[in-house]
């Protein structure tokens, strides 16, 4: 190898290369055995990077770090940046994989298959999502989520009947449904809790449902906990629970209050006001007003929680749907002619109010959120937080685990 001198600048000495029959270092040597020279050909191996003179005012950028040039250029893309900084002293040049960026390929690998694999598998498995309704009766609970999924996925219930007993307890019901768009699949869980804030006295009504989301979690637990587990384990946490507020126009109950502060840390609560169409548009932000201030006030935390903004990005996202809670919202599965369009609405005598106009109602709004941007989110949210602290206390308890092992 010849030195390249610029003008008027003596030259280093070179370091030595290893002769082509050395191929193992020494014991106490930074560098990994050495392979074929750079570009694979050859018998020689690559000198270190100290041995390679680069002149002195050269515009030639150097990609090749400790680890990479003794196994060649084309090894040298998986081992380099991330491995060099080990072998310099934690300093890592500016190699293949930079500690600050993405890696320079030089060819095709097919890491950007991996999404495609994993939405091969998911599609094969499918989803699951439940989702929790609590309101007393009359507030349009199943209509609404019949609308939000666009088919009959929750039971139809227009109250008690006269000559119908009113349960002393809160009964909990859940309904399953599969539901297909698009190729892909999803278990949909419907829980209902018919009952609710319907008795004179509603002391303590929340801790059925307490109870409920509870259990969810000790099914999930001890599966995990097993020694022989299922492949998938079955999923019936709640992930979401859609609060419904009546549309009074002055304040939140204290049953409202006392539910959502109880409830607020093991499960993902939405407030929704129901049947928003009742009140005034002027009328309707008084209230939304009123409603996430006294949350504030009592320390209510709903979903999304701002300790659980992940960056910049889910912050300013999540904020904007903060300040719009709660979701003003029309439920309605019937459709009308409006303007030559079949909508969903609901007729009065002043006109139709369609349930997916941005004008009429927030519904729209309550979809793209639960829907189509933070549905997975919620399920993490459930899992990594919600779960977890129930995990936590309970192996924590005396024979938590050992309860479970068998």
């Amino acid at each position: 190898m010849s030195d390249v001198v610029p003008p008027e600048v003596r030259p280093k000495p070179a370091v030595p290369a290893k002769p082509p029959n050395v191929g193992a270092p020494s014991p106490s040597s930074p560098f990994p055995p050495q392979g074929p020279g750079i570009g694979g050909g050859g018998g020689v191996s690559a000198p270190p990077p100290s041995a390679i003179p680069v002149p002195i005012g050269s515009h030639v950028p150097v990609h090749i770090s400790s680890h990479s040039v003794g196994h060649g250029v084309g090894h040298g893309v998986g081992h380099g940046g991330s491995h060099s900084a080990a072998h310099n002293g934690g300093h890592a040049h500016s190699g293949s994989l930079s500690s600050g960026g993405g890696s320079t390929l030089l060819g095709y690998i097919g890491i950007d298959t991996i999404i495609e694999q994993m939405r091969k598998k998911t599609m094969k498995t499918g989803f699951d999502f439940n989702i929790m309704v609590v309101g007393h009766s009359g507030l349009g609970k199943s209509t609404l989520v019949n609308t939000l999924f666009k088919s009959q996925v929750s039971r139809r219930s227009a109250g008690w009947a006269r000559d119908e007993k009113i349960p002393k307890t809160i009964e909990i019901k859940a309904v399953s449904h599969v539901l297909e768009e698009g190729g892909v699949k999803m278990k949909l869980t419907v829980v209902d809790t018919p009952g609710f804030g319907d008795q004179i006295n509603n002391d303590n009504c929340w801790e059925p449902i307490s109870k409920y989301i509870n259990e969810q979690y000790e099914k999930f637990l001890k599966e995990e906990v097993n020694i022989t587990r299922k492949k998938r384990i079955p999923d019936t946490r709640v992930h979401c629970c859609l609060y419904f507020i009546s549309p009074t126009g002055h304040s939140l109950r204290q049953l409202d209050v006392e539910f959502m502060k109880r409830l607020s840390h093991s499960v993902n609560i939405i407030p929704v006001i129901a049947k928003s169409d009742t009140m005034t548009i002027e009328e309707r932000q008084e209230f939304k007003q009123r409603v996430r201030k006294e949350l504030e006030m009592g320390g209510i935390e709903f979903y999304p929680q701002k300790e659980f903004d992940e960056d910049m990005e889910d912050k300013s996202d999540n904020d904007k749907i903060r300040e719009a809670m709660p979701f003003a919202v029309v439920g309605s599965d019937k459709e009308y002619q409006v303007n030559g369009k079949r909508v969903l609405g609901r007729k009065t005598a002043w006109g139709i109010v369609e349930v997916e106009n941005p004008n009429h109602c927030e519904f729209a709004l309550l979809r793209d959120f639960l829907i189509r941007s933070h549905l997975q989110d919620l399920k993490e949210v459930t899992h990594n937080i919600h779960y977890e602290t129930y995990r936590a206390k309970r192996l924590n308890e005396n024979g938590g685990l050992q309860k479970h092992v068998i």
